[in-house]
């Protein structure tokens, strides 16, 4: 449901993508939020806008043009379903023991573990990802075994480098 002027260059650092139509809870209903293009979707979205958008024959012009059109439909967008089925081709084609277990919403939990493990706060990736309660983005939160103990490390080598300049 996203359209071409859904795509705001001009806000935060990278851009940002104005999702209207969230998914939400099944209680709170769809949530909009501004999502910024991060982790190079910003280059991504911009070569897609500008050497491939045009070749679907949609006029940008007119308001409410979508940002995916449809290929068979000339004025239509291209449904859910179409990404759907593409990642499951993709994944059976590149990561076939993930055939049949890639879906959107796993991408999402995987793209918020790899944020939280990058560095991203906690408070961040829940704005991110929209959610109202800390605890529903600490359910799509997947740690490695080691978090522990490579936390553990981090804190005691910043420990040790403070102590260091307190000695010199």
């Amino acid at each position: 449901m996203l359209d071409l002027d859904d795509v705001r260059w001009d806000l935060g650092r990278f851009g940002k993508l104005n999702v209207r139509f969230g998914k939400g809870s099944r209680r709170s209903g769809p949530r909009q939020r501004m999502v910024p293009l991060i982790n190079g979707a910003d280059r991504s979205l911009h070569w897609y806008v500008e050497d491939v958008w045009g070749h679907f024959g949609a006029d940008h012009t007119l308001p409410g043009a979508a940002l995916f059109p449809s290929e068979r439909r000339p004025s239509g967008r291209a449904g859910t379903e179409v990404f759907r089925t593409a990642l499951a081709q993709a994944t059976a084609r590149h990561l076939p023991t993930w055939a049949g277990k890639l879906t959107p919403h796993v991408l999402r939990h995987f793209c918020a573990s790899q944020l939280y493990l990058t560095g991203m706060d906690l408070v961040s990736v829940q704005e991110l990802l929209g959610h109202s309660w800390i605890a529903t983005t600490m359910r799509y939160i997947h740690v490695h075994r080691t978090h522990i103990e490579d936390a553990w490390t981090a804190a005691h080598q910043r420990a040790e480098n403070r102590w260091r300049g307190l000695t010199q």
